[in-house]
C-alpha cells in the first residue's frame, strides 16, 4: 500500500484551474520510490505529449493553468511529483525537509514517469518542459535516451546559482557536513517555513499575485504536499549536478534541439550561467525575457504571452489520431 504521503487523485483549491479529465497513478521507480503522477490528452487529434517536469518544492496542481494551456494547443501533457515533494514518498522522517542524495534519483523518477506512463498511454512525438531543478534532470535523461525527446524547453534552468545565493553554504561545506552523517539536517539556517505560504510582497518568483496565491490555496487544502527548506545532502547533490550539467563537452554532446528561458529579474538560480550554456548547445536557442522573475510560467499575462510565443515556435508537434 503506497503510504500516505502519496495521493491518489488532485487536490482542488479556490483558484485553481486544473483541467478536467486526468488520469492520475502512482508510480514505483526502479529503486522503489512511490511517486504521483498525472497525464491528460486533449479533445480529439493530440500533436504529441509534453512531458511536465517540475522544481523544488513544487506539485502538479500548481502546473493547472499551465497545462490547460497545453492542452489548448492540442498537446497530451503527462507530469509527476518528483520523490520527496508533492505527493509522492518522502525520504525523511520530517516530511517538509527537501532532500535527495543524488539528482540521479530525480532522473530515475523522470524514468519512471517515460516508461510507465508516457511510452505506453501517451501521443508521440514526446517534449521535455522542466523549470528550475528539472532541468539537469532532464539533461541527463536526454543524454541517456536522446530517442526519448525530439525537442526540449528548459525554463529558468538551475544550471548555476547567483553568487548571493551560493554563498549560503560553500560546496565544500555541504560535502564535508555531509561526509559525517548530517546529509539530512538542514542547511544552516533552514527550518520548516513552507516558502508558498510566505507574503507575496517581495518574494523572488513571480510578479502575479493571483498566480502567486494558487500554490498556497493548495496547500492550505493539503499540507501534506508541502516541503520547506534543503537539507545539506540536497544542496552537495544540486551542487554535483550543476557542474556535472555544465562541465567540458557535456552541452556540446548535447543532440536534442533545446530552448533556454531565463528571467531578467531572476533571484533565485543564475541566469548569466544558462545563457553561457545555450551559446555551447549545438542545436539550441536563449531567451531572457526582461522583467520575469523566476516562475515565468507563473509570470503576469505580458510575460506568459511571450513565453508561449517562443515555445509555440519551438515546439511544432504532429496531429495525430489520439
Amino acid at each position: 500500500m503506497p503510504p500516505r504521503s502519496v495521493r491518489e487523485g488532485l487536490v482542488a483549491a479556490p483558484g485553481l484551474a486544473l483541467p478536467a479529465g486526468a488520469r492520475s497513478r502512482t508510480l514505483t521507480s526502479a529503486d522503489g520510490v512511490l511517486l504521483r503522477s498525472a497525464f491528460w490528452k486533449p479533445d480529439g487529434a493530440a500533436r504529441g505529449t509534453v512531458c511536465l517536469f517540475h522544481g523544488r518544492v513544487e506539485f502538479i496542481e500548481k502546473y493547472g493553468e499551465v497545462i490547460g494551456d497545453l492542452l489548448a494547443r492540442g498537446f497530451a501533457v503527462a507530469t509527476l511529483d518528483f520523490r520527496g515533494q508533492g505527493g509522492s514518498q518522502r525520504l525523511l522522517s520530517n516530511p517538509l525537509k527537501g532532500h535527495v542524495r543524488d539528482f540521479a534519483e530525480y532522473r530515475a523518477d523522470a524514468e519512471a514517469l517515460m516508461r510507465q506512463v508516457v511510452l505506453t498511454d501517451c501521443p508521440s512525438p514526446y517534449f521535455a518542459l522542466g523549470h528550475s531543478m528539472s532541468a539537469p534532470v532532464i539533461l541527463s535523461l536526454a543524454a541517456r535516451q536522446p530517442q526519448w525527446f525530439e525537442r526540449l524547453v528548459l525554463v529558468g534552468p538551475m544550471i548555476g546559482l547567483p553568487l548571493a545565493r551560493a554563498g549560503f553554504i560553500a560546496r565544500g561545506l555541504a560535502t564535508g557536513l555531509g561526509g559525517v552523517g548530517f546529509a539530512g539536517a538542514f542547511i544552516p539556517s533552514g527550518t520548516n517555513r513552507v516558502m508558498p505560504l510566505g507574503a507575496f510582497e517581495g518574494n523572488p518568483v513571480t510578479s502575479d499575485p493571483a498566480r502567486y496565491a494558487v500554490a498556497a490555496a493548495v496547500i492550505t487544502e493539503a499540507p501534506e504536499l508541502a516541503i520547506a527548506s534543503p537539507t545539506i545532502g540536497w544542496v552537495h547533490a544540486a551542487f554535483r549536478a550543476m557542474t556535472a550539467t555544465a562541465s567540458p563537452g557535456a552541452p556540446e554532446s548535447l543532440r536534442t534541439p533545446t530552448l533556454i528561458m531565463t528571467a531578467g529579474d531572476d533571484r533565485i538560480v543564475d541566469a548569466v550561467a544558462s545563457e553561457r550554456f545555450a551559446r555551447r548547445v549545438r542545436g539550441g536557442g536563449h531567451l531572457l525575457l526582461r522583467g520575469a522573475r523566476h516562475e515565468i510560467m507563473m509570470e503576469r499575462d505580458e510575460i506568459r504571452d511571450l513565453f508561449w510565443a517562443a515555445f509555440d515556435a519551438f515546439v511544432p508537434g504532429r496531429r495525430e489520431l489520439a
